[in-house]
């Protein structure tokens, strides 16, 4: 299937690993001219060599004149942004009485003000053009909390409404928004929270992992490859009728309907 993104230009934010390097990799693979962006210029070139992304710039996600500058280099050196993928690093792990102040704060920035930092960056180029993309990766805790992911269960859900609310107002301009849902996928956030889970409970690392296999329906755990594929489609011409809904790529997982 032709997705018809031969030429777009994509913005994909924390790329340098994980899910957001999955979707940065389906997008290039589908020949969208793919700009990535992180903290770290070196990782960022060697993934950019990897995955064949068109541009790779350093940003500070927290800041928004580092997104300000992001994105003004990407409209000058690729055009104008067509496609953009609001992801970030996962917050702390916690409960309300191991969260400090200090976290909740920088975790509101890293979370929710990013991605509508990004999107307020990059809308313009897609008003003007009458055709635009926004993905936002979130969580299956939009749904369904997670024990321990106490600030999770707070800014993804509410990512989740502020795109919902945004879908209705960009539809006229021909853009679509939406949210993609990820369950356990195998990312190296995924095992840093067995391996803590592991170290809390003083249980094995395997005993954890076949604990939460268990609880998937498809019994394993995801791919980055699986989740990169469906953040291509929603950034799609075939996706050209989907817009304000939440997808989850989770095997089953969460029980809502």
């Amino acid at each position: 299937m032709d997705l018809g993104l031969s030429g777009k230009v994509a913005l994909v934010a924390a790329a340098s690993q994980g899910l957001g390097m999955a979707s940065a990799r389906a997008l290039a693979a589908e020949g969208a001219r793919v700009a990535i962006i992180s903290r770290r210029q070196e990782e960022l070139d060697r993934v950019a060599l990897e995955i064949g992304a068109a541009l790779a710039v350093a940003c500070d996600l927290s800041k928004a004149e580092s997104i300000a500058a992001a994105v003004e280099r990407v409209n000058e050196e690729l055009g104008g942004i067509s496609i953009l993928v609001n992801n970030c690093g996962g917050p702390p792990a916690g409960t309300f009485d191991s969260i400090s102040e200090e976290q909740w704060i920088s975790s509101f920035e890293q979370v929710f003000l990013s991605a509508l930092r990004l999107t307020r960056a990059a809308l313009p180029s897609m008003r003007a053009a009458k055709w635009g993309r926004v993905v936002n990766i979130v969580s299956s805790s939009v749904e369904q909390p997670i024990p321990g992911l106490i600030v999770s269960n707070a800014f993804r859900p509410a990512l989740a409404g502020w795109a919902k609310t945004l879908a209705s107002e960009v539809a006229a301009d021909n853009i679509l928004v939406s949210c993609v849902a990820p369950g356990r996928i195998l990312t190296a956030r995924t095992e840093t929270l067995d391996r803590a889970a592991s170290e809390k409970t003083g249980r094995p690392l395997e005993d954890i992992r076949r604990e939460r296999v268990a609880a998937v329906p498809l019994k394993r755990y995801g791919t980055p490859e699986e989740f990169g594929a469906t953040v291509a489609y929603l950034a799609s011409e075939r996706a050209s009728y989907l817009t304000g809904s939440v997808v989850r790529v989770d095997g089953g997982a969460v029980s809502a309907i």
